[in-house]
C-alpha cells in the first residue's frame, strides 16, 4: 500500500477525500495544525496525524518522510492583507521539502481561471501552483499535478450554499451583469474521484488540467435550475451594471451565511467565463463510471444529504474564524484580565442522556429554546457588521463534532453527556463562550450549569457587557428552563 500524505484534512474536499484513499487502500497521513479537530472524523483511527504547522518545515518534513503521493489542499480564504505572503511561503515550505524527502507527485487543486487579469485569491492560486511546480522541483524529481476545478457543488460546499440561499430567499434578485458570465461547475463527487485516482496512476505526472462538468451555465442559470429542482419557483434575475463585486460581496454576505471574506473571494472569481479548456483530463484519468454528473443531479444530491443529515463536512467548519480567536483560559483571571460571566445552574429530574441530547440540539433549525425573533435580529446585526450572522447553520441537525459551526458559534469542547462548549464567531469586541456543563447525574437527576463567559477588549468590549447583560436575566434563565422541560418530557417517554 502506498504511503499518501494529505493537507487540508480539516477542510472540505480534504475531509473526504481521505476516507476515498481509505476505502482505495492506501496509507494516509495527514498534517492538522489541531489534532484535536480530527479527534471526532469517523476515520480518525485509521490515519497517522502529524501536528504542525505548512509554515514549519521541520513539521512538514516530518509530514512527507517515506511518503509516495502529497496532496495540496489548502487555500486561504482570509481577509488579511498578508495572506498571499502567507501562502506562498507555505508553498515554498513544501516544495523544498518535497524535494529533500523525494516525493514523487504532489497534486494540488487549484481554482478554473481565465487567463488575464485575476481577482487576489485566484492570482494566489496560480502562484502556488507555479511554486510547486517549478523547475527547481522537477530537477530534483518532484512531479506536480495541477488540477484547477471551478464551482464545487455539493452538500456543504460554499458554492452551493451561496447558490441556494440567494434562490430560496430572493424572488427578485439584482445582480451584477457577471451574472450572465459562463461557468462550468462541477459535482464533489467527480472532483474527488479525479483526486483520488491521482494516487493511483501508472507513473508520476507534471501537468495542468482543468476540471468541470459536462456543460456550461451562466450564473443565472445556475440559480434558476437550483429552484427547478428543489420544487421552488424560479427568481426573476435582473442583471444590473452598477453592481461592483464590492457591492455585491456584501449583498452575497447579507443573504446567504457566507461570511464577508469568502463572499468577496467567491465573487472575484466569477468576473469572467471560467470553462474547461485543453488538454483533457480524460487523457490521464477516465472519467467516473456513468460519466460526469451535470449540475442538476448534483443539486439533487446535495440536497438529498442534507435532507437525510448525512452531510460529511462543510465550508462552514473548515473555513477560518474572523478574528483569532483563542480557547477558553483555565484561568482567564490570570495577569489580571476581566472576565464577565453569567452563570445559572439547575436541577433536572431527567437522565444526563436525555438533557445532552436536548443540547446537542441548539442552533440551526432548532434555534436556541427561547425568544427566536431577539436571536434572529441579534444575528442580522451581527450579518450588518460583516459577520457570520445565525445563516451558517449546523452541518448536521442530529450530531455534533469537535470543531463543528453551530450559526456564530464553534464547538470548543465537548464531552458526551458532560459537556458542551461553544466559542462565538459574532463580530463582539472581545471574547465570547457559551457553556453547558452536566454535573452529579444520578438514575433520574442531573445537575446542568449553564454559562455565558465574555472577555472584553478595552472600553468598547465593557460596554457591550453592560449594554447586554439585561437581556440575560431572561434570555438565559429561559433558555435553562426550556432545556430542562424538553428533556423532562422526553425523559418521559
Amino acid at each position: 500500500m502506498a504511503l499518501i500524505a494529505v493537507t487540508g484534512a480539516t477542510g472540505y474536499i480534504g475531509g473526504r477525500l481521505v476516507p476515498l484513499l481509505l476505502r482505495r487502500g492506501h496509507r494516509v497521513r495527514v498534517l492538522a495544525r489541531d489534532a484535536q479537530r480530527l479527534r471526532d472524523v469517523p476515520w480518525r483511527g485509521n490515519v497517522e496525524v502529524i501536528e504542525g504547522s505548512l509554515q514549519d518545515a521541520e513539521q512538514v518534513a516530518k509530514f512527507l518522510r517515506g511518503v509516495d503521493t502529497a496532496y495540496y489542499l489548502v487555500h486561504s480564504m482570509s481577509g488579511s492583507k498578508n495572506f498571499m505572503a502567507q501562502e506562498e511561503k507555505c508553498a515554498q515550505i513544501m516544495a523544498a521539502c518535497a524535494q529533500d524527502q523525494s516525493v514523487a507527485q504532489l497534486v494540488y487543486l487549484s481554482g478554473l481561471h481565465p487567463d488575464g487579469e485575476l481577482s487576489e485569491h485566484l492570482a494566489s492560486r496560480v502562484k502556488v501552483g507555479e511554486i510547486l511546480d517549478s523547475e527547481k522541483s522537477r530537477a530534483a524529481g518532484v512531479h506536480t499535478l495541477i488540477l484547477q476545478a471551478g464551482l464545487v457543488i455539493g452538500s456543504g460546499s460554499a458554492s452551493f450554499e451561496m447558490i441556494r440561499h440567494l434562490s430560496d430567499v430572493l424572488p427578485v434578485m439584482p445582480a451584477p451583469r457577471w451574472v450572465t458570465n459562463q461557468v462550468q461547475p462541477i459535482a464533489v463527487r467527480d472532483a474527488l474521484h479525479y483526486l483520488a485516482a491521482c494516487a493511483d496512476l501508472d507513473q508520476p505526472v507534471n501537468a495542468t488540467y482543468d476540471i468541470g462538468g459536462p456543460r456550461a451555465y451562466s450564473y443565472a442559470e445556475l440559480m434558476r435550475c437550483y429552484a427547478r429542482v428543489a420544487g421552488l419557483r424560479e427568481p426573476r434575475i435582473w442583471a444590473l451594471p452598477v453592481l461592483t463585486p464590492q457591492l455585491a460581496a456584501h449583498w452575497v454576505n447579507l443573504v446567504t451565511p457566507l461570511p464577508h471574506t469568502l463572499a468577496t473571494a467567491l465573487v472575484g472569481s466569477l468576473q469572467h467565463d471560467c470553462l474547461v479548456s485543453p488538454p483533457d483530463i480524460g487523457e490521464l484519468i477516465a472519467p467516473p463510471a456513468g460519466g460526469l454528473t451535470d449540475y442538476p443531479e448534483a443539486v439533487r444530491l446535495a440536497l438529498e444529504k442534507i435532507a437525510a443529515d448525512s452531510v460529511e463536512t462543510s465550508w462552514a467548519t473548515a473555513h477560518p474564524v474572523l478574528a483569532p480567536a483563542q480557547p477558553l483560559p483555565s484561568d482567564p483571571q490570570w495577569s489580571g484580565r476581566k472576565i464577565f460571566v453569567d452563570q445559572r445552574s439547575m436541577l433536572i429530574h431527567a437522565d444526563s442522556t436525555a438533557v445532552f441530547d436536548v443540547i446537542g440540539r441548539i442552533g440551526g433549525e432548532s434555534g436556541y429554546f427561547v425568544l427566536p425573533s431577539l436571536w434572529r435580529l441579534r444575528g442580522l446585526m451581527d450579518k450588518l457588521s460583516g459577520g457570520v450572522g445565525l445563516l451558517r447553520g449546523r452541518r448536521s441537525r442530529n450530531s455534533l463534532a469537535l470543531g463543528d459551526v453551530v450559526d456564530w458559534w464553534r464547538v470548543e469542547a465537548l464531552e458526551p453527556k458532560q459537556l458542551l462548549r461553544l466559542r462565538a464567531e459574532m463580530r463582539v469586541p472581545g471574547q465570547a463562550w457559551l457553556e453547558f456543563r452536566l454535573e452529579s447525574p444520578t438514575a433520574h437527576h442531573v445537575r446542568l450549569t449553564q454559562r455565558a463567559i465574555f472577555i472584553p477588549r478595552g472600553l468598547a468590549g465593557r460596554c457591550y457587557w453592560w449594554s447586554v447583560s439585561p437581556f440575560h436575566s431572561f434570555i438565559f434563565s429561559g433558555m435553562l428552563k426550556s432545556i430542562a422541560q424538553q428533556a423532562e418530557k422526553q425523559d418521559l417517554r
